[in-house]
Protein backbone atom coordinates (compact mmCIF):
# COMPACT_ATOMS: atom_id res chain seq x y z
CA UNK A 1 0.00 0.00 0.00
CA UNK A 2 1.36 3.43 -0.95
CA UNK A 3 0.21 6.47 1.01
CA UNK A 4 0.99 10.17 0.69
CA UNK A 5 0.80 13.05 3.13
CA UNK A 6 0.93 16.74 2.27
CA UNK A 7 1.80 19.16 5.06
CA UNK A 8 1.28 22.83 4.15
CA UNK A 9 3.11 24.71 6.86
CA UNK A 10 3.80 28.38 7.45
CA UNK A 11 7.34 28.13 6.09
CA UNK A 12 7.24 25.19 3.68
CA UNK A 13 5.00 22.56 2.10
CA UNK A 14 6.07 18.92 2.22
CA UNK A 15 4.96 15.86 0.31
CA UNK A 16 5.84 12.52 1.89
CA UNK A 17 5.23 9.32 -0.07
CA UNK A 18 5.50 6.11 1.93
CA UNK A 19 5.09 2.43 1.27
CA UNK A 20 3.39 0.53 4.07
CA UNK A 21 4.38 -3.10 4.52
CA UNK A 22 2.51 -5.19 7.07
CA UNK A 23 4.35 -7.93 8.94
CA UNK A 24 2.25 -10.00 11.35
CA UNK A 25 -0.34 -7.23 11.30
CA UNK A 26 2.22 -4.54 12.25
CA UNK A 27 2.90 -1.77 9.72
CA UNK A 28 6.34 -0.69 8.62
CA UNK A 29 6.53 2.73 6.93
CA UNK A 30 9.20 3.04 4.25
CA UNK A 31 9.83 6.53 2.91
CA UNK A 32 9.87 6.55 -0.90
CA UNK A 33 10.17 10.30 -1.43
CA UNK A 34 10.03 13.57 0.50
CA UNK A 35 9.71 16.83 -1.41
CA UNK A 36 9.89 20.22 0.32
CA UNK A 37 8.93 23.55 -1.28
CA UNK A 38 9.56 26.80 0.66
CA UNK A 39 6.19 28.54 0.11
CA UNK A 40 6.73 30.81 3.16
CA UNK A 41 3.00 31.55 3.55
CA UNK A 42 3.52 32.98 7.02
CA UNK A 43 5.36 35.99 5.61
CA UNK A 44 2.08 37.02 3.98
CA UNK A 45 -0.43 35.89 6.55
CA UNK A 46 1.07 36.99 9.85
CA UNK A 47 1.55 40.55 8.57
CA UNK A 48 -1.30 41.04 6.08
CA UNK A 49 -3.88 38.50 7.27
CA UNK A 50 -4.22 36.83 3.87
CA UNK A 51 -2.20 34.97 1.22
CA UNK A 52 -1.12 37.17 -1.68
CA UNK A 53 -1.73 36.41 -5.37
CA UNK A 54 1.95 35.56 -5.94
CA UNK A 55 2.01 32.91 -3.19
CA UNK A 56 -1.41 31.55 -4.24
CA UNK A 57 0.18 30.87 -7.64
CA UNK A 58 3.05 29.07 -5.87
CA UNK A 59 0.55 26.93 -3.92
CA UNK A 60 -1.26 25.88 -7.12
CA UNK A 61 1.98 25.03 -8.94
CA UNK A 62 3.26 23.06 -5.93
CA UNK A 63 0.02 21.11 -5.51
CA UNK A 64 -0.07 20.29 -9.23
CA UNK A 65 3.52 19.01 -9.04
CA UNK A 66 2.69 16.97 -5.95
CA UNK A 67 -0.35 15.52 -7.72
CA UNK A 68 1.84 14.39 -10.64
CA UNK A 69 4.25 12.67 -8.24
CA UNK A 70 1.38 11.01 -6.37
CA UNK A 71 0.11 9.60 -9.67
CA UNK A 72 3.57 8.48 -10.84
CA UNK A 73 4.19 6.61 -7.57
CA UNK A 74 0.81 4.89 -7.75
CA UNK A 75 -0.34 6.22 -4.39
CA UNK A 76 -3.67 4.73 -3.26
CA UNK A 77 -4.67 7.29 -0.58
CA UNK A 78 -3.69 10.89 0.15
CA UNK A 79 -4.12 13.10 3.18
CA UNK A 80 -3.44 16.85 2.85
CA UNK A 81 -3.41 19.23 5.80
CA UNK A 82 -2.53 22.85 6.44
CA UNK A 83 -1.48 24.46 9.69
CA UNK A 84 -0.95 27.87 11.29
CA UNK A 85 -0.69 30.18 8.25
CA UNK A 86 -3.73 28.70 6.50
CA UNK A 87 -5.60 28.69 9.83
CA UNK A 88 -5.10 32.46 10.06
CA UNK A 89 -5.51 33.45 6.38
CA UNK A 90 -8.83 35.09 5.53
CA UNK A 91 -8.74 33.63 1.99
CA UNK A 92 -7.74 30.07 2.86
CA UNK A 93 -11.14 28.52 2.10
CA UNK A 94 -11.16 30.04 -1.39
CA UNK A 95 -7.66 28.60 -2.03
CA UNK A 96 -8.69 25.18 -0.73
CA UNK A 97 -11.73 25.18 -3.04
CA UNK A 98 -9.63 26.05 -6.10
CA UNK A 99 -6.94 23.46 -5.28
CA UNK A 100 -9.66 20.78 -5.06
CA UNK A 101 -11.08 21.89 -8.42
CA UNK A 102 -7.70 21.96 -10.18
CA UNK A 103 -6.00 18.90 -8.65
CA UNK A 104 -8.65 16.87 -6.82
CA UNK A 105 -6.58 17.19 -3.63
CA UNK A 106 -8.71 18.10 -0.61
CA UNK A 107 -6.88 20.16 2.00
CA UNK A 108 -8.04 20.09 5.61
CA UNK A 109 -7.01 22.86 7.99
CA UNK A 110 -5.91 21.35 11.28
CA UNK A 111 -6.66 23.00 14.61
CA UNK A 112 -3.61 23.53 16.79
CA UNK A 113 -4.59 20.76 19.21
CA UNK A 114 -5.23 18.27 16.41
CA UNK A 115 -1.82 19.18 14.97
CA UNK A 116 -0.24 18.37 18.34
CA UNK A 117 -2.09 15.05 18.42
CA UNK A 118 -0.98 14.11 14.89
CA UNK A 119 2.66 14.59 15.92
CA UNK A 120 1.95 12.08 18.69
CA UNK A 121 0.78 9.59 16.02
CA UNK A 122 4.47 8.73 15.67
CA UNK A 123 4.19 7.09 19.13
CA UNK A 124 7.87 7.62 19.90
CA UNK A 125 7.42 8.30 23.61
CA UNK A 126 5.49 5.06 24.07
CA UNK A 127 8.63 3.07 23.23
CA UNK A 128 10.91 4.94 25.63
CA UNK A 129 11.59 3.99 29.24
CA UNK A 130 9.12 4.89 31.99
CA UNK A 131 11.85 6.30 34.25
CA UNK A 132 11.39 9.68 32.57
CA UNK A 133 8.59 11.91 31.40
CA UNK A 134 8.71 13.20 27.81
CA UNK A 135 7.72 16.34 25.97
CA UNK A 136 7.38 16.63 22.21
CA UNK A 137 8.35 20.12 21.04
CA UNK A 138 7.27 20.68 17.44
CA UNK A 139 8.33 24.10 16.18
CA UNK A 140 6.87 25.54 12.99
CA UNK A 141 6.72 28.91 11.28
CA UNK A 142 3.44 29.92 12.89
CA UNK A 143 3.03 27.79 15.99
CA UNK A 144 4.68 25.46 18.48
CA UNK A 145 2.92 22.27 19.55
CA UNK A 146 3.74 20.77 22.94
CA UNK A 147 2.69 17.22 23.83
CA UNK A 148 3.54 15.82 27.26
CA UNK A 149 3.79 12.16 28.32
CA UNK A 150 4.26 10.65 31.79
CA UNK A 151 4.13 6.94 32.70
CA UNK A 152 3.44 6.09 29.06
CA UNK A 153 0.27 8.19 28.98
CA UNK A 154 -0.59 11.36 27.09
CA UNK A 155 -1.10 14.02 29.76
CA UNK A 156 -1.23 17.30 27.85
CA UNK A 157 -1.28 18.70 24.34
CA UNK A 158 -1.55 22.30 23.20
CA UNK A 159 -0.65 24.60 20.32
CA UNK A 160 0.83 28.04 20.99
CA UNK A 161 0.91 30.86 18.43
CA UNK A 162 4.67 31.15 18.82
CA UNK A 163 6.48 30.27 15.61
CA UNK A 164 9.71 31.16 13.86
CA UNK A 165 8.17 33.52 11.28
CA UNK A 166 6.01 35.23 13.90
CA UNK A 167 9.16 35.85 15.98
CA UNK A 168 11.08 37.17 12.96
CA UNK A 169 8.23 39.62 12.32
CA UNK A 170 8.05 40.66 16.01
CA UNK A 171 4.48 39.36 16.21
CA UNK A 172 4.79 37.32 19.42
CA UNK A 173 3.73 39.38 22.46
CA UNK A 174 5.39 38.84 25.83
CA UNK A 175 2.07 37.51 27.13
CA UNK A 176 2.27 34.56 24.69
CA UNK A 177 5.71 33.60 26.04
CA UNK A 178 4.38 33.93 29.60
CA UNK A 179 1.43 31.66 28.80
CA UNK A 180 3.72 28.98 27.36
CA UNK A 181 6.15 29.25 30.28
CA UNK A 182 3.35 28.90 32.83
CA UNK A 183 1.90 25.88 31.00
CA UNK A 184 5.26 24.08 30.78
CA UNK A 185 6.13 24.71 34.43
CA UNK A 186 2.66 23.65 35.63
CA UNK A 187 2.43 20.35 33.70
CA UNK A 188 6.01 19.26 34.47
CA UNK A 189 5.96 20.11 38.19
CA UNK A 190 6.41 17.03 40.36
CA UNK A 191 6.86 14.74 37.33
CA UNK A 192 9.75 12.38 36.60
CA UNK A 193 12.89 13.87 35.09
CA UNK A 194 11.94 15.18 31.67
CA UNK A 195 13.48 14.37 28.31
CA UNK A 196 12.54 16.48 25.29
CA UNK A 197 11.75 15.13 21.82
CA UNK A 198 12.25 17.71 19.08
CA UNK A 199 10.50 17.69 15.73
CA UNK A 200 10.57 20.14 12.83
CA UNK A 201 13.00 21.06 10.08
CA UNK A 202 15.10 23.37 12.23
CA UNK A 203 15.96 20.91 15.00
CA UNK A 204 16.68 18.30 12.31
CA UNK A 205 19.16 20.74 10.76
CA UNK A 206 20.80 21.49 14.11
CA UNK A 207 21.12 17.74 14.69
CA UNK A 208 22.86 17.22 11.33
CA UNK A 209 25.15 20.20 12.05
CA UNK A 210 26.10 18.63 15.39
CA UNK A 211 27.40 15.45 13.64
CA UNK A 212 25.76 13.36 16.38
CA UNK A 213 25.01 9.72 15.66
CA UNK A 214 21.35 8.85 15.08
CA UNK A 215 19.62 8.05 18.34
CA UNK A 216 21.97 10.20 20.44
CA UNK A 217 20.44 13.24 22.16
CA UNK A 218 21.54 16.86 21.91
CA UNK A 219 22.38 18.64 25.18
CA UNK A 220 20.61 21.88 26.16
CA UNK A 221 24.02 23.56 26.55
CA UNK A 222 24.82 22.69 22.93
CA UNK A 223 21.57 24.30 21.74
CA UNK A 224 22.41 27.40 23.79
CA UNK A 225 25.85 27.52 22.14
CA UNK A 226 24.33 27.23 18.65
CA UNK A 227 21.79 29.95 19.50
CA UNK A 228 24.54 32.31 20.67
CA UNK A 229 26.81 31.46 17.74
CA UNK A 230 24.21 31.74 14.96
CA UNK A 231 22.59 34.87 16.44
CA UNK A 232 25.93 36.67 16.24
CA UNK A 233 26.36 35.97 12.51
CA UNK A 234 24.59 38.11 9.85
CA UNK A 235 22.13 36.23 7.63
CA UNK A 236 24.33 36.27 4.50
CA UNK A 237 27.28 34.85 6.45
CA UNK A 238 25.02 32.28 8.13
CA UNK A 239 24.05 30.99 4.66
CA UNK A 240 27.68 30.85 3.51
CA UNK A 241 29.46 29.60 6.63
CA UNK A 242 26.95 26.96 7.68
CA UNK A 243 25.80 26.03 4.16
CA UNK A 244 22.17 26.81 4.98
CA UNK A 245 19.38 27.59 2.52
CA UNK A 246 18.08 31.12 2.92
CA UNK A 247 14.67 29.85 4.02
CA UNK A 248 16.38 27.86 6.79
CA UNK A 249 19.05 30.38 7.77
CA UNK A 250 16.59 33.05 8.90
CA UNK A 251 14.24 30.80 10.92
CA UNK A 252 16.82 28.58 12.64
CA UNK A 253 17.65 31.23 15.26
CA UNK A 254 14.07 31.84 16.49
CA UNK A 255 13.53 28.06 16.40
CA UNK A 256 16.50 27.53 18.73
CA UNK A 257 15.11 30.27 20.95
CA UNK A 258 11.86 28.28 21.33
CA UNK A 259 13.55 24.92 21.97
CA UNK A 260 15.95 26.43 24.51
CA UNK A 261 13.17 28.25 26.39
CA UNK A 262 10.85 25.23 26.60
CA UNK A 263 13.68 22.95 27.71
CA UNK A 264 14.80 25.43 30.38
CA UNK A 265 11.27 25.80 31.74
CA UNK A 266 10.83 22.02 31.78
CA UNK A 267 14.25 21.36 33.35
CA UNK A 268 15.13 19.11 30.39
CA UNK A 269 18.87 18.68 29.90
CA UNK A 270 18.70 16.84 26.58
CA UNK A 271 16.56 16.51 23.50
CA UNK A 272 16.16 13.53 21.16
CA UNK A 273 15.71 14.30 17.46
CA UNK A 274 13.99 11.38 15.71
CA UNK A 275 13.89 13.23 12.37
CA UNK A 276 10.14 12.90 11.99
CA UNK A 277 7.54 15.58 11.49
CA UNK A 278 3.90 16.28 10.87
CA UNK A 279 3.96 14.54 7.48
CA UNK A 280 5.12 11.29 9.13
CA UNK A 281 2.33 11.57 11.68
CA UNK A 282 -0.19 12.23 8.91
CA UNK A 283 0.82 9.08 7.01
CA UNK A 284 0.45 7.00 10.17
CA UNK A 285 -2.87 8.68 10.93
CA UNK A 286 -4.11 7.95 7.40
CA UNK A 287 -3.06 4.31 7.71
CA UNK A 288 -4.83 3.86 11.07
CA UNK A 289 -8.02 5.50 9.73
CA UNK A 290 -7.99 3.22 6.69
CA UNK A 291 -7.51 0.18 8.94
CA UNK A 292 -10.52 1.27 10.98
CA UNK A 293 -12.48 1.53 7.74
CA UNK A 294 -13.18 5.23 8.29
CA UNK A 295 -13.71 7.43 5.29
CA UNK A 296 -11.29 10.34 5.40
Amino acid sequence: MRLAAIDIGSNAARLLISEVIETNGEPEFNKLNLVRVPLRLGFDVFEKGYITKHRIGMIFQTMKAYNHLINVYGVTNVIACATSAMRDATNSQDIIRKVKLETGIEIEILSGDIEAMIIYENHIAEHLDTDHSYMYIDVGGGSTELTFFADGKLIYKHSFNIGTIRILKNLVPESAWDEMKEAVKTITKGQKKLVAIGTGGNINKVFSMSKRKDGKPLQLDLLKDYLKELSAVPLADRIRLYKLREDRADVIVPALQIYVNVMRWADAEEIFVPKIGLADGLVQHLYSELKKGKKL
